[in-house]
């Protein structure tokens, strides 16, 4: 027999608690990955419940089904085209009016909707007492009490999406009525859209599209246009809109915002009690103190010190453990016993390829990758995260971004492959572009093996904090001119600071295993390709023939040792193989008798800068598309090289210039 399937859509404003919600619908029963053509991140899990298979989709947090992001676009087109069997609409019961706005439109768009009335334990300490009964009865949809993040409500709000299928629960869903000369408007629109837009009607109500164009919607008038009779439909609804900015006085979509807004605020006071004035909590006091404009700062460092040093224990602990395992252990084992049978050659494709690329991505990315999710997203749902993106909203400003850029700025210093994924928190393509090509320039964790570990260990300290200074120029430099050539308008932060609570630990560890599949699945399968290739060119002999064309570029123009050649390849799959490989072709691990302090200088340069690893490559090319991805790694191998070779030519020139001036002060 056929299983009962049903197919849910969470939709909600951001910060409401719907991840929640759909951690505890669904458990570790996830995929996520993008909407088609989009960059917008889509989660989808399933579970059983009652006799049927149910599909939880997560839709974007936003807060109107307008065109002002990706996000709202992909929502409402999912909503209205592929038409779920319900809408579970996600609401903060502590800030009801805002959320109603959106719970507004979605009636207006006549899908199928329950509300989970999320967070009332919080509305309760802030002594706040909504009527759920009363505002069932005047949105004409069934209200369910949640607290998602304990799972409080969710069997009821099963039950109820269930009893809606089976047409148990009838739903009346509220006619939205906006004030008489408005509505005279949407009559006569509404009459025409449906007589002249009939294709464009199967998928969108007429109502809605006549809203939308009163609004001046513009992917709606877009669809409108491209529709045969639309150019009638556009000039009836110019009329319209000329007739009622004549009346108030005001642009049209602002008109129909205020009386949007008219209607939350009037069903909210209907529903809402105050049974005890608020007082100010510990949760209102570390709010003012983490987001103040002067104390929030170092809180800032204080927190994102404390958390890489976290990370960097942590994952240098994992590394230790990993290596061992692989390095004295498996890949030793694996090389005596499949040398009995196999020839050498395919032994070392084996073990130098295949099983150092699991290697890699076992021993580099996840050792630092899981702790920094795991904290990562102890900070998300404790609320800490948008109080930063707040604070560093200035800074940000300045490189064409806004504040929440910080956030996957601050991931790369862990690893770029969570900082490319993080990109997804911008808002537009345009935006989400330009914070991973600059994300990719920040020095993660193998880059800082190599700078402090070649550049600090023999030239000094302040030669390591010099280098990464200049990165950070580099990277203010480059996105204030990727700023400027990108097409595309720059938006502002708009961020909605959630209370702060204690981070559910269950919760956390979905979060994190989620996140770290879909590394697994996109890089690692990658990275183990990578390795394969290139110990096919080292087994081959063919790594020589192209290291020997490489030289005028590595010896001529950076001055480097022509055996630094190999390792900056072997670098695309490892950056601190760089340094390993670079010992064993020398015989040695004392790089001072292999470079000059100069030439360190410019290999670090070079290794911080050039193509970001296989791993990166590969989050860029599912974030961005594989052209964007070749781009950037084309766009850092030039700069790499253009650098590299300008900074051993002026290194070389001032200290030619002080021994000269030591000389002439000699003589």
């Amino acid at each position: 027999m056929e299983p009962k399937r049903i197919i849910i859509a969470l939709a909600g404003n951001a910060n409401v608690g719907k991840s929640s919600v759909f951690n505890q619908l669904t458990g570790l029963s996830q995929t996520v990955g993008n909407w088609p053509g989009k960059t917008v991140e889509r989660a989808e899990g399933k579970l059983h419940f009652a006799g049927y298979t149910i599909t939880v989709l997560d839709l974007p947090g936003i807060y109107s089904l307008s065109t002002f992001s990706i996000e709202e676009i992909v929502s409402r087109d999912y909503i209205a085209i592929e038409r779920p069997d319900v809408i579970v609409n996600v609401v903060d019961a502590s800030a009801l009016e805002r959320n109603l706005y959106f719970t507004i439109q979605l009636l207006e768009l006549q899908a199928p909707v329950v509300m989970a009335l999320n967070q009332i334990d919080y509305a309760a300490r802030r002594g706040v007492r909504i009527n759920v009964e009363l505002l069932s009865k005047m949105l004409g949809i069934p209200v369910v009490p949640t607290i998602a993040i304990t799972g409080v409500g969710i069997t009821e709000l099963l039950n109820t999406v269930i009893n809606i299928v089976e047409g148990k629960i009838k739903l009346s869903g509220s006619k939205i009525e906006y004030g008489r000369e408005i509505e005279e408007e949407l009559v006569r629109l509404e009459n025409t859209v449906r007589e002249k837009l009939p294709k464009l009607v199967e998928n969108y109500p007429a109502r809605w599209i006549s809203i939308k164009l009163l609004e001046r919607d513009e992917d709606i008038a877009h669809r409108v246009k491209e529709s045969p009779g639309g150019d009638e439909v556009l000039a009836a609804a110019d009329v319209a809109i000329s007739r009622i900015e004549k009346i108030h006085g005001e642009p049209a979509p602002i008109v129909i915002a205020s009386e949007r807004y008219g209607m939350a605020s009037h069903i909210a006071r209907e529903v809402t009690e105050v049974i005890s004035p608020p007082k100010v909590t510990l949760e209102d006091r570390l709010s003012s103190l983490t987001a103040h404009r002067i104390l929030g700062y170092p809180i800032l460092a204080a927190v994102a010190t404390l958390m890489f040093t976290l990370i960097f224990i942590v994952g240098g602990y994992l590394v230790n453990i990993l290596e061992t395992f692989f390095e004295e252990m498996l890949i030793p084992t694996m090389d005596i016993y499949l040398s009995r049978f196999l020839p050498q050659f395919i032994v070392e494709i084996i073990n130098g390829g295949l099983i150092s690329g699991v290697a890699a991505g076992a021993t580099i990315a996840l050792p630092y990758i899981v702790p920094f999710y795991i904290l990562l997203a102890i900070l998300e749902d404790s609320g800490y995260l948008p109080r930063a993106a707040f604070l560093m909203d200035n800074l940000m400003h300045k490189m064409g971004l806004h504040g929440k850029a910080f956030i996957p700025l601050l991931l790369g210093y862990g690893c770029n492959v969570p900082a490319c994924i993080g990109c997804r928190i911008m808002e537009t393509e345009r935006e989400r572009f330009l914070a991973g090509f600059v994300v990719v320039l920040v020095p993660c964790a193998a880059r800082s093996v190599i700078i402090l570990g070649l550049a600090g260990r023999y030239l000094g300290l302040h030669v390591a904090l010099t280098l990464y200074m200049f990165d950070l120029a580099l990277i203010f430099v480059l996105g204030r001119i990727a700023y400027r050539l990108l097409p595309g308008k720059p938006i502002g932060l708009i961020m909605e600071m959630p209370p702060y609570r204690v981070p559910s630990p269950s919760l956390v560890l979905k979060k994190t295993w989620v996140r770290t599949k879909d590394f697994i699945y996109v890089a690692l399968p990658l990275i183990i390709i990578g390795s394969v290739a290139l110990q096919f060119l080292m087994s081959s002999g063919l790594i020589w023939p192209i290291a020997d064309f490489m030289d005028p570029l590595i010896s001529g123009w950076l001055g480097l040792p022509s055996l630094s050649g190999i390792p900056l390849i072997f670098g695309v799959l490892r950056k601190e193989l760089t340094l390993i490989l670079l010992a064993e072709l020398a015989g040695t691990t004392s790089f001072e008798h292999i470079f000059t302090p100069i030439q360190m200088i410019v290999f670090t340069l070079v290794t911080m800068i050039y193509i970001p690893c296989i791993a990166t490559i590969a989050a860029l090319g599912h974030e961005f598309g594989w052209g964007k991805a070749a781009g950037v790694a084309a766009a850092d191998i030039l700069l790499a090289i253009l650098l590299g070779g300008v900074a051993y030519r002026t290194i070389l020139i001032s200290n030619s210039l002080i021994s000269l001036r030591f000389i002439g002060y000699h003589t």
